[in-house]
């Protein structure tokens, strides 16, 4: 195993799950399989075999399953998990995830999102599980007509006009979204951007957006960008803001409102002409979207950054959603600022996390090896996290943006991913590379441009 240069404790979850399937292997197991259902009846599955119950390995069996299950819902999606092979891991999932369970923001999350009570089911044979339902649908590559990209991130929007494909006018400006409580500092900005593209042509005959977080028939359901914002003025002012914003900018112009992560994945899949594509956003947050091998999203969540990356259990833990080692606190820019300690670089605590980031990306631009070396360790990180998430995605390439991998830094970071990925994991055959500079920064808004379809 490549050891991450400055966090010697980092437990790779893709390390752990074949060191648990090996001695499961050895001692003779049995079949699990965890479904997640979500809506529409859509149903996912992870079939796995466990150490048998009772035998004195319950708590190995709980400790990788329970990780399981939470990457398949933030990965997939659900508000219902059967458990098919086994009562012990059964109990331990239903108490994590109950009121007062370690995971009862997962689960709170999910019946948010899917508006439905969140269940843990049991069954006792794992042929019995519920059997796997996918879909997935067309989306953009429309670039026909006058268009507005937004791009709404947690440090700062991009808005392109873009006029039969071609960018005519981009410009991104800094917000502080997260901390706002007022929903009109964000309705007013997204409101600005869009009428800035909008008089950078002369009509306007589509909008699309991307935006962090989860989307339903163009309504916000769930999204950290309004994390201040109470819970009664994110249902009267927020869920349906950008249909709102819309209609300020011309009554019947069709907008498309998708993932952040969804759309990074077509921008890839639009530069690259190809498919099978999981674009990963490192910015405020890690974002991340997926585009099949038929070129259609999936529906499915692809929230990696709620996502378990590092097994340790004494890993930095994401304080809004209580836990441990997942890619919200590694791969963006508070990935980053973790590590800076670490390296021996000390950052102003004043400073805002775009500001540090900043600090950061001026040393390594200054070819200071203490940055360099967490860059390395990302890189690390990253590599090992993509042999993970290759056990849930078909993925040919994988593409990387966003402002934590501007500069110099971005390099190492891909180097070092990808040596970790051909010394370990040579059969996997991933694509992965940073666009350029002007696609990093600017290019997601140009493919949010591109999602609604007219006529």
């Amino acid at each position: 195993m490549i050891k991450a240069i400055l966090d010697p404790q980092f437990r790779p979850a893709a390390v752990v799950i074949a060191e648990f399937k090996k001695a499961v292997a050895e001692a003779g197991g049995t079949p699990l399989v965890i479904a997640v259902e979500r809506n529409k009846g859509y149903v996912s599955t992870f079939a796995i075999d466990v150490f048998k119950d009772n035998t004195g390995h319950d708590e190995e069996n709980y400790e990788v399953i329970e990780r399981l299950v939470k990457t398949l819902l933030w990965i997939y999606g659900g508000y219902k998990v059967t458990i098919a092979g086994s009562k012990k891991i059964y109990e331990g999932i239903a108490a994590a995830y109950c009121t007062g369970g370690a995971r009862q923001f997962d689960a709170d999350f999910m019946a948010r999102v899917y508006e439905a009570p969140f269940e843990v089911l049991y069954c006792e044979n794992a042929a019995d599980a519920p059997k796997e339902n996918m879909a997935a649908a067309p989306v953009g590559r429309h670039l026909d007509g006058c268009r507005i990209g937004f791009d709404a991130g947690g440090s700062d929007r991009k808005v392109s006009a873009v006029i039969d494909g071609e960018s005519v006018y981009s410009e991104e400006v800094v917000w502080f979204p997260k901390l706002q409580s007022d929903p009109d500092y964000h309705y007013q900005g997204i409101l600005e951007a869009m009428k800035t593209a909008a008089s950078k042509m002369p009509r306007v005959d589509a909008i699309g957006v991307s935006s962090a977080g989860v989307y339903i028939d163009n309504k916000i359901m769930v999204a950290s960008l309004f994390l201040k914002v109470s819970d009664e003025d994110f249902e009267k002012k927020v869920k349906t803001m950008y249909l709102d914003v819309a209609k300020e900018i011309g009554e019947d112009i069709p907008i498309e409102v998708a993932n952040d992560g969804d759309v990074t994945a077509l921008a890839g899949a639009m530069d690259l002409n190809d498919n099978k594509v999981l674009g990963i956003a490192m910015g405020t947050s890690e974002a991340a979207g997926y585009v099949d091998g038929n070129g259609n999203i999936t529906g499915w969540l692809n929230e990696l950054a709620f996502v378990p990356i590092d097994f340790c259990k004494d890993a930095i833990v994401d304080p809004w959603a209580g836990d441990y080692g997942t890619g919200a606190m590694y791969f963006c820019q508070e990935g980053v600022i973790k590590l800076s300690p670490a390296a021996g670089i000390e950052l102003d605590p004043a400073l805002s996390p775009a500001e540090k980031l900043k600090v950061v990306q001026g040393l390594m631009a200054e070819g200071d090896e203490r940055a360099a070396k967490i860059y390395e360790t990302l890189g690390v990180y990253f590599g090992y996290s993509i042999a993970y998430y290759a056990m849930f995605y078909d993925i040919k390439h994988l593409i990387i943006m966003g402002r934590a991998t501007s500069g110099d830094g971005g390099t190492i970071l891909l180097e070092n991913a990808k040596k970790v990925l051909a010394e370990e994991y040579p059969e996997l055959n991933i694509n992965l590379y940073i666009p350029d500079e002007k696609s990093r920064r600017v290019g997601q808004s140009v493919a949010a441009a591109s999602l609604p379809k007219l006529g």
